[in-house]
Formats: C-alpha cells, sequence, structure tokens
C-alpha cells in the first residue's frame, strides 16, 4: 500500500516538473521571438526614449531653406516636447510674425531653416532646457501688391504685383491691354505714394514711345506696391 502511494507520488512530481520545464522553455522561445522582431534602442529607459522618439521625429522634417518669408505666408509651427499639434501662424504684413511664448518677431529676409533656428535659441533662453522646434512652409503668398493702370489703356484698373516678378510700367501697360487709341504714350505719369520709404510722395514721366518701340528698355520704371500709371489722352486736331 505505501509502495503504491510512493509510486503515486513520485509520478505527480514527475508531471509537475516537466510542466514548469516546459513552461520555462516556452516563456524563452517567446522572449528570443520578441528580441528578434523588435530591434533594441541604446539607452531607451525615460528621458533617453523620449529624446530617441523625437529624434525620429525631427529626421522626418526637411525645413525649407530656399524661400524667403514673405507677407502672407502661412506656416505651421510646433515645439515637439509639448506633444501638441502644430499650429498655423501668418505672416503680417510688417513682415513680423506672432510667436506663442515669444510674441512679435520679425521674419525679414528668413528662410523657415532660420527661423526655426531663432526660435530655439530664444525659447531655451527663458522657457526650455531643450526646444525641437519644427517650422513649415504651408502655402507661398505670391502676390505682393497690386498697381494701378488709368487713363487711355484697354483695361483700366489694378495688376497684381508679384514677389517673384519685375514688374515695370511699360509690361504693366501691356498687361492691361495695351494703349488706348488717343493715348499720349510720350507723357506717361507713375506715382508713388508715400510708402515708398521717403516719406513723400513722388512722381515720374516716361516716353513710351522709346522703351516700347525703340527698344530703351533701360528708361522703364521697376514699379512698386500701391503705384499708379497714368496715361493722359493726347491733343486731337480736327
Amino acid at each position: 500500500m505505501i509502495s503504491r502511494i510512493s509510486k503515486t507520488l513520485r509520478t505527480k512530481i514527475q508531471l509537475r516538473v516537466l510542466v514548469a520545464l516546459g513552461f520555462a522553455w516556452a516563456m524563452a522561445a517567446s522572449a528570443q521571438v520578441a528580441s528578434n522582431s523588435v530591434p533594441a534602442v541604446p539607452g531607451a529607459s525615460g528621458s533617453n526614449l523620449v529624446a530617441n522618439t523625437i529624434l525620429n521625429a525631427t529626421s522626418a522634417y526637411v525645413l525649407d531653406d530656399k524661400h524667403v518669408l514673405e507677407p502672407g505666408d502661412i506656416i505651421s509651427f510646433q515645439i515637439l516636447e509639448d506633444r501638441d499639434p502644430s499650429i498655423q501662424l501668418v505672416v503680417a504684413d510688417s513682415r513680423e510674425l506672432d510667436v506663442p511664448y515669444i510674441g512679435r518677431i520679425s521674419v525679414a529676409d528668413k528662410t523657415c531653416k532660420e527661423l526655426a533656428k531663432e526660435l530655439k535659441t530664444l525659447l531655451e533662453k527663458e522657457y526650455y532646457y531643450q526646444a525641437t522646434v519644427i517650422v513649415g512652409l504651408n502655402s507661398v503668398n505670391k502676390v505682393r501688391g497690386k498697381v494701378y493702370v488709368w487713363g487711355q489703356v484697354r483695361n483700366q484698373g489694378a495688376v497684381d504685383l508679384l514677389f517673384d516678378q519685375k514688374l515695370t510700367a511699360g509690361k504693366a501697360i501691356l498687361m492691361a491691354g495695351g494703349f488706348g487709341d488717343f493715348a499720349n504714350k510720350k507723357k506717361v505719369k507713375i506715382i508713388r505714394g508715400s510708402n515708398n520709404g521717403t516719406g513723400s510722395t513722388q512722381s515720374f514721366e516716361v516716353d513710351m514711345v522709346d522703351i516700347l518701340e525703340n527698344n530703351k528698355t533701360d528708361k522703364d520704371v521697376v514699379l512698386e506696391p500701391e503705384d499708379f500709371i497714368i496715361v493722359p489722352a493726347r491733343a486731337v486736331n480736327f
């Protein structure tokens, strides 16, 4: 009787040992599979894990370093450490940008890449130990302003002045449909308002016969936003 109980007990112990060994083998195999499928990140603990995550995120961004920001341009602004979505900012007519934490800042003659570098420095000076700044160019405002063609032309009105365009008085007149039948081409007047930097109104008189018909294009006047081109009527003798 005793020997039969002992034999039964030994059998149960052996089964338990086998089950434990099988479980341990299964756990080891699972760990091996996990280590092969997910590569280890060196130092991926605590703050290092956050830093690696930010580094991987920033590597996906290529900040624009060619387009100089102009009024009306729309950019996206994001500080990765905040873990908040990006916000849209619009460049004002004064070539300034209203940036969170910092306030108004000039973006004159700056690209997105240059702006991001400057914002990073300002943020880390007062607000952040480390700031990873992303500045993206969402849309470009191509229109710098308008000039106005008036008088003896086919189509009076406003003409768009583009940022990448050197618009002259002669070209603006052609864009307005050309001269009317009674235009005085030799006495075309260009009036420039007080926003020209001098504080006073300027007036130019140009001979469009010389410029457009005699190919003396060096005498043409390069236009600024809000310039007025007035083509007078010539005297008609009956």
